[in-house]
């Protein structure tokens, strides 16, 4: 991994909102994350996951501090859009589908800006579908698609102008159990076969244990930044995650059967 470019690197990053009371979105984030990684990116609402996404995206300018993506700082990117559209895919919880397109008519949509001809979008559309499980799916509207189809929809058309970077925000966020499992195992295959650099927001502690990575934000800081070894590790950042794990790591409101133990539990939480 040592050897492999750096896809994404953000220095002291912060975004602060508000006038009279300033709110830390964002407060000195420090990430750097190398190509071909799957990395998960949790934490409790408000967090700043979401405000991360964003500054990774070039969808929100950092109040300070900087985004780099491939070795480019984004605040020396002329044409926002078009970095954008060349280099990032984007898959949201709600998956912004244009309700009059079909899946095929859908998924071509950025390729409207590429020198490709309609039958070379076309093509690569109808391949992209295959991709994602939905060959017998491309003269479908959005409103005959299942939630699960609809998102994989949207994950074609992320991967429609061969992103290096995809950015999913929830991507799971509306969907059932079973359809939660099968976009994750999707998300995760594309990463293995395609080597695309991947970074998932998730509430999902299921979710995010898929990825190879896992960062954790709190009040716009990030916690913890590890590469789970083992599922044991793995169950104790789900734990740390619960809210009886906060509580252990806080020693706050802590259960009182848990008394004499929450001092060492908490620590050991402490080190995941």
């Amino acid at each position: 991994m040592a050897e492999q470019e750096i896809a994404v690197e953000t220095r002291k990053l912060m975004r602060t909102f508000g006038s009279v009371e300033t709110v830390h979105a964002l407060d000195g984030v420090d990430i750097t994350i190398r190509a071909g990684e799957y990395v998960a990116v949790v934490g409790p609402s408000g967090s700043g996951k979401s405000t991360l996404l964003n500054m990774l995206g070039a969808l929100d300018s950092p109040s300070s501090g900087d985004v780099l993506i491939s070795g480019k700082s984004l605040g020396a990117v002329r044409n926002l859009d078009r970095f954008r559209s060349k280099t990032i895919g984007f898959v949201f919880q709600m998956h912004n589908l244009i309700p009059t397109l079909t899946a095929l008519e859908n998924v071509a949509v950025p390729l409207y800006e590429s020198s490709m001809r309609k039958s070379e979008r076309r093509l690569r559309a109808e391949e992209l579908l295959v991709l994602v499980g939905l060959k017998h799916r491309l003269t479908a509207l959005p409103s005959q698609l299942s939630g699960g189809e609809r998102q994989r929809v949207a994950i074609a058309r992320a991967l429609a102008n061969e992103p290096t970077i995809v950015l999913a925000d929830e991507p799971t966020g509306n969907l059932d159990s079973k359809n939660t499992a099968a976009i994750m195992a999707l998300l995760d295959e594309l990463n293995r076969t395609q080597g695309t650099t991947l970074i998932v927001v998730t509430h999902n502690t299921h979710s995010a244990n898929m990825a190879r990575r896992i960062i954790t934000l709190r009040d716009g800081k990030v916690v913890s930044d590890i590469v789970p070894k083992d599922v044991y590790e793995r169950d104790l950042i789900e734990f740390r995650q619960s809210g009886l794990g906060q509580a252990l790591v806080e020693e706050n409101q802590v259960p009182e059967e848990l008394t004499e133990i929450a001092p060492a539990l908490g620590e050991l939480l402490r080190k995941v």
